[in-house]
């Protein structure tokens, strides 16, 4: 879409625009809690919260994920997301071959995981509505005083 194209949509209509902001504002957010992350936890912490990131927004369980590219997003060296990645795959958290992941236990990885998974998830769901559950996401679902809850 060129950029005149997109600058009248937004100007025609309001809840383009209010969603557009919406998502700018999560953006930010992610951004700066990014940041923060990488400074105060773990490699393999910052995998797993990358890793169900990624998998909140995909329909299923495998998707392409390359060490190259989450080395890139974590700041690291490849081979500190190859150790990582080896990491939950014996503890059988994840599948990883050739830019391929696969998650085997969600929970376990959200376990592993730090906060900041946790709070960029509640705070992107709070500013663009919870997205659709795809089944890996609803094998997580579990009571909670009568009422199911997510994560």
């Amino acid at each position: 879409m060129e950029a005149a194209v997109f600058s009248a949509e937004l100007a025609r209509s309001a809840t383009m625009r209010t969603v557009m902001l919406r998502y700018a504002h999560a953006l930010f957010n992610q951004v700066a809690q990014s940041a923060a992350c990488n400074h105060f936890h773990s490699l393999q912490q910052r995998c797993c919260r990358w890793m169900l990131m990624t998998h909140d927004r995909m329909q299923s369980d495998e998707f392409l994920l390359t060490q190259e590219f989450l080395a890139m997003m974590l700041g690291v060296q490849r081979t500190g997301v190859s150790k990582a990645a080896a990491a939950l795959q014996g503890a059988g958290l994840i599948r990883y071959r050739r830019g391929v992941v696969t998650i085997l236990d969600r929970r376990g990885l959200r376990q592993r995981s730090c906060e900041c998974y946790g709070v960029s998830k509640r705070e992107f769901d709070r500013l663009l509505g919870d997205p659709p559950v795809h089944p890996a996401q609803a094998r997580e679902v579990r009571p909670r005083q009568g009422r199911a809850v997510r994560d």
